[in-house]
Parts: C-alpha cells; structure tokens; sequence
C-alpha cells in the first residue's frame, strides 16, 4: 500500500515592506497562528516563532529560556532553549540578568540600555537594548521569551503589547500540550 502524507511547507513569512512596527506585529500574529495551528510539538512551534520574529524584525537575539533543575540539583534556574542569533548564556539564575528578573518579578521587563540595568548578564557585547516577557503555565513562570537588539531604546510599548500576544500564543500551546 501506498502512503502520501501532505505536508503544508511554509518558507517565508510575509510582512509588508515600508510598514510601521505596529503594522509588521499585526500581519505577524495571525501567521504565527495559522503556522502553529496544527503542530503539537512545541519545540517545533517555539522554534518558528522565534524565527519568524527574527526574520520579520532583524533582531539582534530572539529566544527562550525554560525554567528547569539547577546543576547543582538544588533549586531551579533558566536552561537556554530554541534561539536565532550569536552564542548565548547558557543558564541563568533566579533574579539574575533582565531574563532571572522577568523570572522572578513575573512580569514584561523593557531595558532601553542594558547597561543602566544593574546585573545585566551579557551573553553578547553588542547587545543594547532588550526585552523578556515570562511565559505561564499553571500559574508559574515556566519560560520567559528573550529579545535583544544591538540598537539603544528599540523596544517600546508596541513590542510589549504585541510581544504579549505572542506570548499568549505560547501559553495556549502548552495549555493543550500538557
């Protein structure tokens, strides 16, 4: 017997050229919906947001650390997870870094300098800016999603609010892969 299994292959996200960031982040999200409608993996899924955001916005570093067991078995600390960009910190702490700080604050941190934020951990030199976004399951912080640019103050609260709704996305996929 004979199988064929159709794959739907998508290669490219489309955002307009010449838009505002506002309206880049609106074509976006309902891509990023149809791309991760029917993919149970959330590796798979994490892995295309990621580049997706990457592509659409010429991000410096975009990824996820996942809350997981410390090296030292005591306590838990941030595993790098799916990322595009230079070599990165490979664990970070509770409270540690902008990334231990979403972690342990639960909430958006927006660092316009990251050198004005004391305990900035700098996975890479050039680095300027950046924003991290935890993600919940059950309550609890169990990633937070990672967002660098090599330019100062690139973040603003356009990328919160949309950044947000990416973020929801994520959660609803581990809301039906748990």
């Amino acid at each position: 017997m004979n199988y064929f299994i159709s794959t739907k292959m998508i290669e490219k996200i489309f955002i307009p050229d010449s838009v505002s960031k506002e309206e880049k982040y609106a074509a976006l999200i309902p891509q990023l919906k149809s791309l991760t409608l029917n993919e149970p993996d959330m590796i798979a899924n994490i892995s295309n947001i990621i580049a997706a955001l990457t592509d659409a916005f010429n991000f410096l570093w975009v990824g996820v650390y996942k809350v997981g067991p410390s090296l030292n078995g005591i306590g838990k600390e941030l595993v790098l997870g799916p990322y595009q960009g230079p070599l990165a910190c490979t664990r970070i702490g509770y409270g540690k870094g902008v990334c231990g700080a979403a972690w342990k604050q639960r909430e958006i941190i927006l660092v316009p300098d990251v050198n004005n934020f004391p305990g900035h951990i700098a996975c890479s030199s050039f680095s300027r800016s950046e924003i991290v976004l935890p993600v919940f399951h059950d309550g609890e912080v169990t990633m937070v999603l990672d967002i660098d640019s090599e330019h100062l103050a690139a973040f603003d609260e356009t990328d919160k609010k949309y950044l947000q709704q990416i973020v929801v996305l994520i959660e609803e996929k581990l809301n039906v892969d748990a």
